[in-house]
């Protein structure tokens, strides 16, 4: 097993100071194993709403939660989105008596009440899949290729990692979707899901999905708010500010997960990932991923102008905007892009993150960075 201690860290903080913790993430993430661990430490009560003996339990909450002290575990709560109301109840009137930590797989925006019925009493921890900080620089091309997700990563060959990344797409698709109350066939999902696996780190263009899936724009929007609502994808916003030039404003998308998107291009090993047209993109969302992991930050967007220019990556933090490339070169070169976004954004520093093994300057301010010392760097200037 691979030790998780900033997501251990992060949930005996929140107990210490909020009622309520929710993990949240993508299924299959991790989070019940450390759930499990938090339960053995703590001695909680622990329900799976997976489990039909502990979803039965539940029938009646109020009756069944009341009477309980220390800590409490609710694990795939979405599955009981009326919990949330009993757990504002519980939470005012047990305060200092029990805590509850409650596991989800979607976010609040797709789990109906949850922010309005906890405001004020959760602290929210996001967990995703392994990442280069926890298997170590050394392993990244592994990850890369099969993603964070633990089952994935730790099986004993590619070909089982694979088999296990489609079994996951077909279940998410027909059994974790409906479940979130959501009535959309599992082949038209799947069909929009490989578009955007195509689309994979290019500028999100509703007319264009509408029109290959023989939908509204509304509708392929809906579609792309449920699985970034899942931890499927993820959209950049755009940054755009007060200047001369014509800006991009709409966001950028991406599959999250470097495995299911290799899975979702039917890319069975390195070598074919190196020779398809997406080997550029799925490093960008690679290298991009890991930089949120790492950096912990959530001010964070990409920047493009009509005209051409554009920079992967916009963190502002403390006032202070850092810029981030990421190209799957040997040698990467300070480009006049680069020059470009940092006199118009006002860029106090520039990395650019490829696969190689030097971290040396290419400009002012402006460095490449190696997989190897990722961690390092951004954890020295966040």
């Amino acid at each position: 097993m691979i030790d998780r201690p900033v997501y251990m860290d992060a949930i005996f903080s929140g107990l210490e100071y909020s009622p309520v913790v929710a993990l949240l993430g993508p299924r299959q993430c991790g989070k019940t194993t450390l759930a499990r661990i938090v339960e053995r430490e703590q001695n909680a009560e622990y329900f799976d709403l997976e489990d039909p003996a502990d979803f039965a339990r539940l029938e009646n909450p109020m009756i069944a939660l009341e009477h309980l002290t220390g800590l409490v575990i609710i694990d795939e709560i979405q599955r009981r989105s009326e919990l949330f109301q009993i757990l504002r109840v519980l939470a005012d009137r047990n305060k200092g008596e029990a805590n509850y930590l409650i596991l989800g797989s979607a976010s609040p925006h797709i789990v109906k009440d949850v922010s309005e019925s906890l405001a004020g009493r959760v602290a929210f921890i996001e967990m995703d899949g392994f990442d280069i900080g926890e298997i170590g620089a050394e392993n990244f091309r592994k990850l890369w290729q099969r993603g964070g997700f633990p089952d994935s990563y730790l099986a004993k060959n590619s070909t089982v990692s694979l088999r296990w990344r489609n079994d996951f797409i077909k279940t998410f698709l027909e059994r974790d979707i409906p479940q979130l109350g959501i009535s959309i066939p599992a082949p038209t999902l799947r069909r929009f899901w490989t578009m955007i696996a195509h689309f994979h780190g290019q500028v999100w263009n509703a007319a264009e999905f509408a029109r290959s899936l023989g939908r509204s724009e509304g509708t392929a929007r809906r579609y792309l708010d449920i699985l970034t609502g899942a931890y499927m994808v993820r959209q950049l916003p755009p940054w755009y500010e007060n200047m001369k030039k014509r800006q991009v404003k709409s966001p950028k998308i991406y599959i999250r997960d470097s495995g299911l998107l290799h899975a979702l291009l039917t890319l069975d090993s390195e070598k074919s990932l190196f020779q398809h047209p997406k080997f550029g993109a799925s490093w960008e969302g690679f290298a991009l991923e890991q930089v949120l992991k790492i950096a912990g930050v959530q001010d964070v967007y990409f920047w493009g102008t009509h005209a051409g220019a554009e920079l992967d990556l916009l963190v502002i933090k403390g006032g202070k905007r850092t810029g981030f490339e990421f190209k799957c070169e040997d040698a990467p070169r300070m480009t006049k892009s680069i020059h470009i976004a940092m006199h118009d954004l006002h860029l106090d520093r520039v990395f650019i993150v490829n696969p190689g093994r030097k971290t040396y300057p290419v400009g002012p301010n402006t460095q490449v960075v190696s997989t190897g010392n990722l961690n390092k760097v951004i954890k020295a200037i966040m």
